[in-house]
């Protein structure tokens, strides 16, 4: 319900809305933690959605709808991978753009192959760096003109 009442506030294609939590959690009759979670599940830059909050006041939340094209995506995804990555965060990253749709199952698979324990043969204090590079460079390829 509290979804579907923010979802219906963005009426004639506004850039963005303004809501205070704990006026929201008054009229939905719940805890101002219950409104940040639905935020936070429901409205994330993977579903199109930009989500700025302010402290104090009433927690101002800033909501702003964002048009998620797949280069834009794995640009985003790209920017956030620092030097170092594990294979276990890889699986992670590999899970969310399948289920978003971002990659196809043969894509996945080479990224997960190529950045593996088992073709990484070198000392294991440089795998995570060298798996960073390879990730990154592989997505860069992926990212469409």
């Amino acid at each position: 319900m509290i979804e579907e009442f923010i979802k219906e506030m963005f009426v004639n294609d506004e850039e963005f809305i303004e809501i205070r939590r704990n006026d929201l959690a008054q009229q939905f009759n719940c805890v101002p933690s219950q409104i940040n979670y639905v935020i936070a599940t429901r409205f994330k830059p993977s579903q199109g959605y930009y989500v700025e909050s302010k402290r104090g006041g009433g927690g101002h939340i800033k909501i702003k709808k964002v048009n998620i094209t797949k280069s834009n995506y794995l640009m985003h995804a790209i920017s956030s991978i620092e030097n170092k990555i594990t294979s276990q965060e890889v699986d992670i990253f590999i899970s969310n753009f399948l289920s978003g749709g971002i990659i196809s199952e043969i894509e996945a698979k080479l990224l997960k192959v190529a950045t593996s324990d088992n073709v990484l043969i070198i000392p294991q204090q440089y795998k995570d760096s060298l798996r960073a590079n390879i990730f990154k460079n592989m997505l860069i390829n992926l990212v469409e003109d």
